[in-house]
């Protein structure tokens, strides 16, 4: 397991009017999917989590759904099943910093926090395995009550004093009849 961060769903409305839902936790791995090797992604319940508390370097097992909607969501598989740990990490360094890697916290401690928009590189880069780290399902309102957009987002939830944070730059969000900026 190469890292385990909240899932979130995120709906946005022109300008910066956004509502996150915490929905669950993508794990990203890298083993076998398919019958082929490779890294992969897969979206799991909060109460999943709570009950086999996956980490970093953990091994796991178990099957899932190919993702049905690719445009809405971001891990490659979800409502994963017979999940288990085959191995566990020998040791969770709790007390690293930046990116921290130690035990995800509950969902209710995402929401309480709030984010801040993280650069999308920075993400699949240095921010990849930290806990406060999220790439999120983002639903645009582009034409109210008509018509959505969809994209993946990046979003910190991590301490405001991270070494690691950058912003990068702003996110338009389209709305009909706007003029591009």
């Amino acid at each position: 397991m190469l890292s385990v961060q909240p899932r979130s769903k995120v709906w946005r409305y022109r300008l910066d009017n956004r509502t996150h839902g915490m929905i669950g936790y993508n794990l990203f791995l890298t083993g076998k999917a398919d019958g082929e090797a490779r890294d992969f992604s897969i979206a799991i319940s909060e109460r999943q989590q709570n009950r086999l508390r996956f980490h970093i370097g953990d091994e796991i097992s178990g099957t899932a759904w190919t993702k049905q909607y690719p445009k809405w969501e971001y891990a490659d598989y979800y409502r994963a099943g017979a999940l288990k740990k085959t191995a566990e990490a020998a040791f969770v360094d709790e007390a690293k910093d930046s990116p921290w890697v130690g035990e995800v916290p509950a969902l209710e401690v995402y929401a309480w926090r709030g984010c801040r928009l993280l650069d999308k590189r920075r993400w699949g880069s240095k921010c990849v395995t930290c806990k406060w780290a999220c790439m999120a399902n983002v639903a645009i309102e582009y034409d109210w009550g008509v018509s959505q957009k969809f994209r993946f987002e990046s979003f910190c939830y991590g301490p405001k004093n991270c070494k690691l944070y950058k912003m990068g730059p702003p996110r338009p969000v389209p709305y009909i009849g706007d003029a591009p900026s």
